[in-house]
């Protein structure tokens, strides 16, 4: 049982640093889509690897697609989640929440670096916002 356990442990720890890790969202700027509260599967080998603790990708092979949910960290260093809606320029892209009304995002703080990216969020698709009629 202990050699069990301790494969196991050695599995996850290195699935969590490598390939995928769990968050929880906070905060209502993705709403509809992301309530807070919504556990999120973050694709960390999306946009390229990157050693743990190391600021950057060491081999980065694709960027942010506009309709990505992307989780990254904002020019202050806190992690956020945001809808990837184009690259700007060489090497960056804007993040915008859905919830455009409370969202602190690229029209606040500017474009997101690309080796600040963490990861996709799996499971989300890009849903239209309701049509007035």
């Amino acid at each position: 049982m202990g050699r069990a356990a301790l494969l196991a442990f050695t599995v996850g720890v290195i699935l969590k640093l490598f390939l995928f890790d769990l968050m929880i969202a906070d905060g209502h700027s993705m709403e509809p889509a992301i309530r807070s509260g919504t556990v999120l599967v973050i694709n960390r080998l999306q946009y390229g690897f990157r050693f743990p603790g190391q600021k950057g990708y060491a081999i980065q092979w694709a960027a942010p697609r506009p309709g990505d949910v992307v989780v990254f960290y904002t020019p202050a260093g806190d992690i956020a989640v945001k809808r990837c809606e184009g690259i700007a320029g060489t090497g960056s892209f804007t993040a915008i929440g859905d919830n455009t009304l409370q969202s602190y995002d690229s029209r606040s703080y500017g474009p997101i670096p690309i080796h600040n990216t963490i990861g996709k969020a799996l499971g989300l698709r890009a849903y239209p916002l309701a049509n007035n009629k």
